[in-house]
């Protein structure tokens, strides 16, 4: 009788014990009381951190005249190579061997001959394109060839079309680093309004392509009856694998376009085929820079510009949905790449995810990307958007006056000064930045911020900031490597990859860090633990007691 008593109690204690294990478990994470947890310290510098500025190539910055070609001072940090600046002004056909030689261009890139009108410049343009792969899967390993970082730590699968080139789509033998040639966005062409232009597409992609000249003045069909709108809707008018077709235009009216592959059109725009056509006004000795690979400053400006601005810029928003991007490096064969980007991805389910200005997100942006000015300047901002969504442009310190529209100079009275410039899908508008410090064009001199006032497009990712963000830095405020004079290290945290990887606190440096950063382990609870540990024996002990009582019970 004693015995059932004592099993009984047993019975009741387990029963009391089990709700106060749980109570008593230690957790992931614990509250902490008055006292709270120290913060944890970090490096200055985190892992993977990179210079702001390389400064691979300050010899570039420098103003200079290459084979009778004046080019201006750029005062970026990575600057674009003035030999290849020379050749696009010159064409391949007119430089000296040793300028040709600076670049990757090949002697058919681009050419101009024919000084049709007698005004003191060539009017017969040819220009060779080709399709370029960035961050493809490699057949030889496990990496991207060639690489092309978008911002710290992150590789996009892109598409571009690029002036035909001649040497190795890496930098040297030993690296994976796409040569500065290859980048996006696809390059800007400039032509002259009444110049004969053939623009032959090489197709060296295994996709099918084509090149559709929006809002270009162009004829349907070319002279000799070949297609000549690059509307591959029909299926047989794209340019397959190994062949080549040429586009001709001889346009008539002049302004910011657009040129973009329309195979597939919806993902093929998004993976970064497209790029910004101009048409500049007829001048005499009108020697045009042809291409501007990756946008920003025009080195070599028209005529046309120079009679009425101090320096010009081409500024293309672009963005990249990670999920499309990611199919070209998941696989090397072109018929599992085309079944998954053409018939498993909804792009109706397509998200923005990295939101790019000239083919880069911020902090890559502050390299060569930035709008430098002085006091009392007039600057031609060339706009394009070929992203999904509308961009909000916004200039802080500025209001800017939008001159044209889709290429369409505005009346007078309808040239509008705001500082938020709407910018719908696949629009393009041409914006006078006025750097006079009158209170309405401008506030003053300093390092002035512009970007998408769509909140997502400062992010990377859904991490800010990053996305479109540049500046609009003053001469006395921009340092000898091209980079804005702020406070010491200020940018650094954002070039690293731990950043965007969300692996760091956003306040994680500065004097606030202790209060903002990581927040340290809690100390453990002893007494909590050594309770728990003592009501697990207990259970334990009991269950082993009564199991055991029950065991002799039935033996009797």
């Amino acid at each position: 009788m004693q015995n059932k008593y004592i099993r009984l109690l047993s019975l009741l204690l387990i029963v009391l014990l089990i709700p106060l294990a749980v109570w008593l478990r230690p957790g992931k994470f614990e509250e902490a009381d008055l006292n709270s947890p120290s913060t944890q310290s970090r490096l200055a510098r985190p892992a993977g951190f990179e210079k702001p500025c390389k400064d691979e190539h300050p010899e570039w910055r420098q103003a200079q005249t290459i084979d009778g070609v004046e080019i201006a001072e750029s005062l970026a940090c990575s600057p674009d190579n003035p030999y290849d600046i020379a050749a696009f002004v010159k064409g391949v056909n007119n430089v000296s061997m040793p300028t040709l030689m600076n670049t990757h261009l090949s002697e058919d890139a681009l050419t101009k001959t024919d000084d049709l009108d007698g005004d003191g410049d060539p009017d017969i343009i040819r220009i060779k394109l080709e399709v370029i792969e960035l961050n493809g899967k490699s057949p030889d390993g496990d990496f991207l060839i060639p690489g092309y970082d978008v911002l710290p730590g992150v590789q996009p699968g892109l598409w571009v079309f690029a002036p035909k080139t001649s040497d190795m789509a890496v930098k040297h033998y030993g690296s994976n680093q796409a040569n500065y040639f290859l980048r996006a966005p696809s390059p800007v062409i400039r032509v002259e309004q009444g110049d004969q232009v053939y623009i032959t597409l090489e197709n060296t992609h295994y996709f099918p392509h084509t090149i559709h000249l929006h809002g270009v003045d162009h004829p349907w069909r070319t002279v000799d009856g070949g297609e000549n709108d690059g509307d591959a809707h029909g299926g047989d008018m794209a340019v397959f694998p190994g062949d080549s077709h040429t586009y001709e235009l001889k346009p008539r009216t002049t302004g910011t376009m657009l040129y973009h592959c329309h195979v597939q059109t919806d993902k093929h725009v998004m993976m970064g085929m497209a790029g910004m056509i101009i048409v500049e006004e007829n001048r005499p000795n009108n020697w045009l820079q042809t291409f501007n690979i990756g946008g920003g400053h025009v080195r070599h400006p028209s005529v046309g510009v120079r009679e009425e601005y101090n320096q010009e810029y081409d500024l293309h928003y672009q963005s990249v949905d990670k999920r499309l991007a990611k199919i070209i490096q998941e696989a090397n064969d072109p018929r599992l790449i085309e079944k998954k980007m053409n018939r498993e991805f909804n792009m109706t389910e397509s998200r923005e995810n990295y939101f790019l200005l000239n083919g880069h997100a911020f902090p890559y942006t502050l390299r060569d990307d930035l709008i430098v000015t002085g006091p009392n300047e007039k600057i031609k901002l060339r706009v394009a958007n070929t992203q999904n969504s509308a961009v909000a442009l916004h200039f802080h310190g500025h209001k800017a006056t939008v001159t044209h529209y889709d290429g369409i100079k505005q009346p007078e009275a309808m040239q509008v000064i705001r500082d938020v410039v709407d910018i719908s899908s696949a629009q393009r508008v041409d914006i006078k930045l006025d750097t006079t410090n009158d209170g309405l064009h401008n506030d003053g001199e300093g390092v002035w911020m512009f970007h998408d006032h769509v909140e997502t497009g400062t992010t990377n990712d859904g991490v800010e900031p990053g996305g479109n963000i540049s500046l609009v830095v003053y001469r006395d405020y921009i340092d000898g490597q091209g980079m804005p004079k702020l406070h010491d290290g200020a940018f650094d945290q954002f070039f690293t990859s731990a950043y965007y990887a969300r692996e760091t606190p956003m306040w994680a440096t500065g004097e606030f860090a202790h209060l903002l950063g990581e927040a340290g382990p809690l100390a453990p609870n002893y007494l909590k633990i050594t309770a728990f540990g003592l009501t697990v024996g207990l259970l334990f002990a009991l269950v082993f007691y009564l199991v055991r009582g029950f065991k002799k019970g039935a033996a009797e």
